[in-house]
């Protein structure tokens, strides 16, 4: 697993920061299907008859989805849309609860047949949870492990208060994690941790509740869980190469089986509890004997590491996967195993159903393959068998001999397909659009500040298609992105995200003034909130009228106005107006990732926020820039220079010194200062003695419509200036392109850290 930063602003970030961040994650237009590997798989059997039964299936796109099984169809009935990184287990807890498990550190708690909302969030792990198991015939009971080396007992139905919760406890215990009016006064679970030095239980620790005892479980990270029908036996594996066994009941330590010399990757308990399979990243399948406390059997059937197993019902075989690409069964008494078939993708997770098992890989679609399951015998009259050796080397000995076996089927009965994740991308230099490559070659260009693909390429070449959208533009650096989750995360964190500005006309905002600046994260941060700020005046509204009170006004007051400045817009209504080139889709809308200041994080679609949320949920800088226009303070936007003659150069201004303006003013407003400067012959009206542009080179002043034309200028030019002459402004001794603007002549042209120099010069023959 990829120890890496999560798509989230956790709180266990090993670089704490100053602000929470919001984050939000682009939808392609198919949200019915993952864009990332499958990690794990649960069956839900329906007891009605005719009914269908359901397979519930979690992603590193960070959701799971519910499918509607029939003979030869899934239906994506639902997503479960709450974690904010991989989610990496997901265990049935009875007949309608499902439990999952993330790289987020988090448990959360859901509904089977609801329409995909998160009814609790657990927080105890101090790093990713990788794991779960439960116990078929105790529904209230769902282990826990993960890279923090803990392994945990959850009573899902105590739900009681802890005795000694931290800070971060009690504020979940209030948080908007636990959702739903049923639940909304409920306390989190209790639960029970297991220690590798003691054997710890619940104890009553006030009158009130139970605590539990803050213990590491295995000295290092654990990667497998299983647990026998009833409950009353664990077993734990991971990065120490033993199996734990451990009695859930009471927490304490039964016994440590050694013989696999790497990390085990998977476990399975027969429902008696007495048998136990092992897998392991030594390429090896342990049987033992829990009785014995010993392995009586060794399985060399795999090539690489074991990541899967499941076995059938009575315990008589198991089907096996992992990282060879390829998916085996063995007869556990007679060690006679057959390869079922190969895939192009590592296995994850498998799951028995019917005559059928579903494999979940790397890839982003599920798929099944005839298994025999009821009858596993057939798999071997179909030939191809080799019985299993005792020791690892032995399948790769038997591989470079030219042994390998075949496989027994070569495509699957039924997949459910995926849609590729994003492997590559590249963000371009007008910090608007991102181009991308996906699993399957098709590169796209995406418009981030709607959402959208705005143009798909098809299967060409990443490295040719971003050198011909090279633009010469130099603009801030506002966001940053990843594609952890298979697809585009767009990560804003202030002040840093309010650092870039353009002009209405770049953005082609009808109604707008030209000259107005826009700032692109706020605008983006209305876009990403209409929804949601629509929904919140509703409920202000009708609260309002039933509490014969008018006001509905921006209840949200700032932390701090003095680390606020005040954006100037004297309209509250259009601050509040979204404009086209910030529209964001409600056909496929993306979802927010981000945190307030309780309850940690949290992930949604824009379009399932329903208004109520606040500051508890919501960064305090976002509600600020949203709700009042405040921005917060940020670093100078303005860019010095000189303003010089060419060498030789027959006109001459008076100009007072180092000039400044914004960093995004174009060269076609200097050109006009020159002109003016020129024909007036004298200092412009509203020049500012220091020496800046503003509001000169700002708003308000003529442009040429056609840059070096033949003199034709706006209609409502005054009379003078008709005559004006024609200017071309130069850097370095290359003559500027009307559009470029400071920064961009600064970064490309002028290339040093000293002030800029500009030089003009008059045309001749104009």
């Amino acid at each position: 697993m990829h120890r890496v930063g999560s798509a989230g602003n956790t709180s266990n970030s090993s670089r704490p920061r100053k602000e929470k961040r919001l984050t939000y994650v682009l939808n392609d237009a198919d949200d019915k299907k993952h864009c990332a590997g499958i990690n794990c798989l649960a069956l839900l059997r329906t007891s009605v008859p005719d009914g269908c039964d359901y397979l519930f299936t979690g992603s590193r796109d960070g959701t799971l989805k519910r499918w509607a099984l029939a003979e030869d169809a899934a239906t994506c009935s639902a997503t479960f849309e709450s974690h904010v990184d991989w989610v990496n287990d997901a265990v049935l807890a009875g007949d309608n609860i499902l439990v999952s498990c993330s790289s987020d550190t988090t448990l959360k708690t859901w509904n089977c047949s609801s329409d995909g909302t998160c009814t609790r969030t657990l927080r105890q792990h101090s790093d990713y949870v990788t794991c779960l198991a439960s116990a078929q015939k105790n529904s209230n009971i769902v282990a826990s492990g993960g890279l923090g080396g803990e392994v945990f007992i959850w009573d899902l139905e105590a739900a009681l208060v802890p005795a000694s919760m931290s800070t971060d406890a009690k504020e979940d215990d209030c948080s908007n994690d636990i959702i739903g009016s049923a639940n909304s006064g409920l306390p989190i679970t209790s639960l029970r941790s297991i220690g590798s030095n003691s054997s710890i239980s619940l104890h009553q620790t006030q009158p009130h509740g139970y605590g539990p005892i803050a213990a590491k479980g295995h000295k290092e990270s654990v990667y497998a869980l299983a647990m026998n029908d009833d409950g009353s036996l664990l077993v734990s594996g991971g990065t120490e190469k033993v199996v734990r066994v451990w009695d859930p009941r009471t927490g304490s330590k039964a016994m440590k089986l050694r013989g696999h010399t790497d990390n085990i990757r998977a476990l399975l308990l027969d429902p008696s509890g007495r048998f136990c399979l092992s897998g392991s990243s030594d390429s090896m399948i342990r049987l033992w004997d829990l009785g014995q406390q010993r392995c009586v059997h060794s399985y060399a059937v795999h090539t690489d590491s074991v990541w899967a197993l499941a076995s059938t019902p009575t315990f008589s075989h198991v089907y096996s996967g992992g990282r060879d690409l390829s998916l085996y069964l063995t007869d556990l008494a007679t060690r006679e195993s057959v390869l079922l078939c190969t895939k192009e993708h590592p296995v994850l997770q498998l799951a028995l159903h019917d005559d059928g098992i579903w494999v979940a890989t790397t890839d982003s679609s599920v798929h099944r393959w005839p298994s025999d399951g009821r009858n596993p015998q057939k798999a071997f009259q179909r030939g191809g068998s080799f019985l299993a050796g005792n020791l690892s080397f032995s399948r790769a000995r038997a591989c470079l001999e030219g042994s390998t076996p075949v496989p027994v089927y070569k495509e699957p009965s039924f997949t459910i397909p995926g849609t590729p994740g994003i492997v590559q991308h590249e963000i371009l230099n007008n910090r608007r659009h991102v181009l991308t490559k996906d699993t399957a070659g098709s590169v796209k260009l995406w418009e981030i500040t709607r959402g959208i693909v705005v143009e798909d390429y098809g299967k060409v070449s990443f490295e040719e298609k971003k050198e011909e959208l090279f633009e010469m533009v130099s603009i801030p650096a506002w966001f940053t992105t990843d594609t952890r989750l298979g697809s585009l995360s767009i990560h804003l964190d202030t002040p840093q995200c309010f650092s870039a500005e353009m002009y209405s006309a770049d953005l082609t905002i009808p109604g707008k003034p030209e000259d107005d600046k826009v700032n692109l994260a706020r605008e983006t941060l209305k876009g990403l909130l209409a929804h949601w700020l629509t929904k919140r005046r509703q409920r202000a509204t009708s609260q309002a009228s039933a509490n014969g009170d008018g006001s509905s006004g921006k209840d949200f007051s700032a932390r701090n106005h003095s680390h606020s400045r005040v954006e100037v817009d004297g309209n509250a209504e259009n601050d509040s107006m979204v404009y086209p080139p910030f529209e964001f889709s409600t056909v496929s809308p993306p979802s927010i990732i981000t945190e307030g200041s309780h309850g940690g994080p949290w992930r949604k679609q824009i379009t399932e926020l329903d208004g109520t949320q606040d500051e508890k949920d919501f960064p305090w800088w976002c509600l600020d820039c949203t709700l009042n226009s405040r921005l917060p303070p940020k670093e100078n936007t303005k860019c010095s220079f000189y303003l010089q003659p060419c060498e030789g150069a027959t006109v001459q201004i008076v100009t007072q010194g180092k000039l400044s303006a914004p960093r995004i003013l174009r060269m076609h407003k200097v050109i006009n200062y020159v002109i003016e400067k020129i024909v007036l012959d004298k200092p412009l009206d509203g020049g500012n003695s220091d020496g800046t542009f503003a509001p000169v080179l700002g708003v308000g002043h003529s442009q040429l419509s056609t840059v070096g034309g033949e003199g034709s200028f706006r209609p409502s030019l005054k009379p003078w200036q008709k005559l004006k002459p024609s200017i071309e402004i130069l850097c370095n001794n290359q003559v500027l392109s009307p559009d470029m603007s400071l920064a961009t002549v600064r970064a490309y042209i002028w290339k040093k850290p000293d002030d800029l120099v500009l030089n003009y010069r008059l045309l001749q023959g104009k």
